[in-house]
């Protein structure tokens, strides 16, 4: 809507106050003649002008000699509407920049007078441009996280629905069924037709829902739990129940497997009577998994560790008792590894209740279904060892030092190998002189006094036999 008085309202206007008003109407300005020629520029902005570089190149070009090929019909259309005097439209054109990428402008065009000057106004939409770059950016990359969705949402149905296995998938407070499987629906018969929506427990008998409740329940409390045996209800077999907790979005969810359950298999007479007496035997016996959890323990383990049942082992990792936490296990795992045995490997125990015992290990890998399982034996030597080490109870040699390492404190064990290399000299030096006490005492620059006092302390010779034969 154009201007009502503008003869009144403006008056004379001349060249300079049309040029500003021209130039603060738009953020570029062209004025061209008849011919689309340029003959003058107006920026709002330098840094518009230096990246169209406009005030030294296009004055005395054609308009659409400046702009991308793309963009020269439209050049050419505004300038035809302009003389024809139509109503000014505005169209996007690519203006052209040497060296540096097209700036897109908004431009529309007027003429100023009957077979005058032609002045074309044109609007900066690089903001705008940049912002539908970065809007077209973000849709692409929603696209392709939708397809990836997709596709894994793809291959997780395939799965589900391929899977020999019943899999069923069940919100993790009200037990309601949200998803079966065929193999599921196959399971369950009749009832498997309608199971979406219905309690999962329902499907066996009494006593197989309840064992099921308290699986759900422990899994759901603590993430993990040990898998049930139920019969479903109206049916004579038997299946095992695996349970899993998973998070989606902010629901809870369970992925309940079940299995056949396995039928047990019946050992030849010689391999019963072997388990038997290893459930039995005095040493402990332990199964760990590859990671040193608890698979299975014997009667013996368990009263090393002071422990009531053997559910209270199950899942722990055999750490928890046995070695330094931290270091000694991981020794053994490793040369289990790579050697596949050890042997009387000294360690300690303990209890549950603080209570320590000295023992060897010997331990053996075995495979089992692809994956070895490592097998812990261990023997309570604490008898045959010193409960306490006195003065006069020191180690005899090297070996018995180094086992103490980890266990008696640094300032003991130091003054303990000063008394083992004291000793082990006087016995040498004993042995050198034939038992002769006078020479081995100058051997060893020592008083005889001195020497027998050390010969008292740690227990050396006859000293009854030499106090006798020096009075």
């Amino acid at each position: 809507m154009a201007f009502k008085a503008p003869k009144r309202t403006l008056g004379d206007v001349d060249a300079e106050a049309a040029a500003a008003l021209i130039s603060a109407a738009a953020d570029m300005a062209l004025i061209l003649d008849t011919a689309g020629v340029i003959r003058d520029v107006s920026f709002q902005s330098d840094e518009l002008a230096q990246e169209l570089d406009g005030t030294k190149s296009w004055s005395g070009k054609r308009w659409a000699d400046t702009v991308t090929p793309e963009s020269r019909a439209k050049v050419d259309s505004l300038l035809h509407d302009a003389a024809a005097g139509a109503s000014p439209r505005w169209r996007h054109i690519n203006q052209g920049s040497p060296g540096r990428e097209p700036v897109p402008v908004l431009f529309s065009a007027i003429r100023v007078r009957a077979g005058g000057q032609v002045v074309a106004f044109g609007r900066d939409l690089r903001a705008i441009s940049a912002l539908q770059q970065r809007l077209v950016e973000a849709q692409q990359s929603l696209e392709r996280d939708y397809a990836r969705l997709r596709h894994v949402e793809m291959r997780y149905r395939l799965l589900f629905e391929m899977s020999a296995e019943p899999v069923l998938v069940l919100d993790a407070f009200t037990h309601k069924v949200s998803d079966a499987n065929p193999a599921a629906r196959r399971l369950f018969g009749e009832t498997g037709r309608v199971m979406v929506g219905r309690v999962f427990p329902e499907c066996f008998d009494p006593d197989g829902a309840r064992a099921v409740r308290e699986l759900l329940a422990g899994v759901r409390a603590s993430g993990r739990a040990d898998d049930v045996r139920a019969r479903i209800a109206g049916q004579e077999r038997e299946v095992q129940i695996f349970a899993s907790l998973f998070r989606q979005e902010s629901t809870a969810l369970l992925l309940v497997r079940l299995a056949g359950a396995p039928e047990a298999a019946e050992l030849p007479h010689g391999k019963a009577r072997l388990l038997k007496v290893v459930e039995n035997a005095p040493d402990g016996f332990v199964v760990t998994s590859p990671d040193g959890r608890i698979l299975a323990a014997n009667a013996a383990f368990l009263d090393m560790a002071q422990l009531a049942t053997e559910e209270q082992a199950s899942g722990e990792p055999l750490e928890r008792w046995l070695g330094r936490p931290g270091i000694e296990m991981g020794v053994l795992i490793a040369n289990l590894r790579q050697r596949g045995s050890v042997r009387l490997f000294a360690t300690t125990l303990r209890s549950d209740y603080g209570a320590t015992a000295e023992v060897e290990v010997s331990a053996v890998a075995v495979m089992n279904g692809g994956e070895p399982v490592f097998g812990f034996v261990i023997r309570n030597i604490g008898r045959r060892l010193s409960e306490t080490r006195t003065r006069r109870d020191l180690p005899r040699s090297v070996e018995q030092l180094t086992e103490l390492v980890g266990r008696v404190a640094l300032k003991d064990l130091v003054r303990e190998t000063t008394d083992v290399i004291e000793r082990l000299c006087i016995e040498a030096a004993l042995e050198l002189t034939n038992d002769n006490r006078a020479s081995a005492a100058e051997m060893l620059g020592l008083s005889r006094q001195g020497l027998y006092a050390k010969l008292r302390r740690y227990g050396l010779g006859d000293l009854d036999v030499d106090n006798g034969s020096e009075k």
